[in-house]
């Protein structure tokens, strides 16, 4: 039985944007369900031009069908886009023993789940309310459609030069999520709004990754080497990425569109999950101590041995002589991943005792790649006992 009575376009609208809103969304627009053809073709060159190098998923057709919004839902005549804040104060610091960093977005429970749940959530109310059954589908950032296109259509913000989407209440701590719809609704306008003539994070951003005003390169992103790269980082980018362990926030954090931005209201992006993580206890971590400790988590994406090679890059960044014995340890790890970049770091730290580990593991070692990163390691290790006798 349908609880709203039928009225015009724009009551429509009103009210969808209402339910969005009290079910927790901190910004909703509406955006039409037109294919988003300019936002194909810059995306697809970035594809041929290797900018989206390191992202195997991310293919040309799965592009095209994003971009179609009746390829999604065939009957699509609008999408509702939505914004959700996860910013809070920042994370608890640790005296003493060596902490990584967290991008923000990780710090409380995968927002996969607390969005899409909201987006089906906001299908179910509008089906009750106009009587009828709403064709619907809902994506957040995991499904094939360009959310920062659709935010930007829908008027949610602009794109920033670092790719992200600006909002004018939360800037760009907010997570997108998008409900294509068969309903007729009035689409909002774009914001005239841009980032002028600031090129803060183009500045900012350590390893060069913002090739452009508006272009990233993936494969030198911090974000990218610590969470979807699977393989060895990169020597020439390791000193770089400082001690970040899961993604980055140093271009956001830059930005002056991010000084006042409101804070989240939602519990579920207010924990305190994971956000200064001890690195040694990072290296150490059993993979039972990982299923628990990420459960639910946006950080289990990187996967253990991702986090422990993360955590070994930033040890070596360190300075902290206190951790030689745990990356010696990881010499004898398991997985070449780990011992890898543990020689890599050793050689960073330098001293006596990471010299002998390092020569100690060398002659054992089989793999050959991990050879090569001990014998690296050993000769910085051996140059910098000089340098300091």
């Amino acid at each position: 039985m349908a609880i709203w009575h039928n009225g015009a376009v724009g009551d429509l609208k009103k009210r969808v944007k209402e339910c969005a809103l009290e079910l927790g969304f901190d910004l909703v627009g509406i955006a039409s369900a037109e294919a988003f053809s300019e936002h194909q073709a810059v995306t697809l060159e970035r594809i041929r031009q290797g900018l989206m190098d390191g992202l195997p998923w991310f293919t040309e057709a799965r592009v095209r069908r994003g971009c179609d919004p009746q390829a999604l839902l065939p009957g699509a005549r609008s999408i509702v886009t939505v914004g959700m804040s996860y910013h809070r104060p920042d994370g608890e610091s640790r005296d003493g023993a060596p902490a990584g960093r967290v991008a923000r977005y990780a710090w409380g429970d995968d927002y996969h789940k607390v969005i899409k749940e909201r987006l089906r959530g906001l299908a179910q109310r509008l089906s009750q309310g106009l009587g009828r059954e709403v064709a619907a589908r809902w994506y957040v950032d995991d499904g094939p459609m360009l959310d920062r296109a659709a935010a930007e259509r829908g008027g949610i913000g602009w794109f920033g030069k670092n790719t992200n989407v600006l909002t004018r209440s939360h800037g760009s701590w907010v997570f997108l999520g998008q409900l294509v719809t068969d309903l007729e609704l009035e689409p909002d306008p774009p914001l005239k709004k841009t980032c002028g003539s600031c090129v803060r994070c183009i500045d900012a951003c350590p390893t060069g990754a913002i090739v452009a005003p508006y272009v990233i390169d993936n494969a030198r992103c911090i974000s990218h080497l610590t969470i979807e790269n699977r393989g060895a980082i990169p020597r020439e980018y390791r000193p770089l990425m400082y001690d970040w362990v899961f993604g980055c926030d140093i271009c956001q954090d830059v930005c002056p569109v991010n000084v006042k931005a409101a804070y989240t209201r939602e519990q579920a992006f207010r924990k305190r999950r994971f956000t200064s993580p001890d690195l040694v206890g990072l290296l150490r971590m059993s993979e039972e101590e990982f299923r628990e400790r990420f459960r639910n988590s946006p950080a289990k994406r990187a996967k253990r041995s991702g986090l422990r090679r993360n955590a070994c890059v930033a040890l070596g960044n360190s300075g902290d002589q206190g951790a030689v014995p745990a990356l010696v340890e990881a010499l004898e790890d398991d997985e070449p991943l780990v011992r890898g970049h543990a020689a890599w770091a050793l050689g960073r730290l330098g001293g006596d005792d990471a010299r002998r580990g390092l020569e100690a593991a060398v002659g054992r070692e089989e793999d050959r790649d991990v050879v090569e990163e001990m014998e690296l390691a050993l000769g910085e290790a051996r140059a910098r006992g000089a340098e300091g006798s």
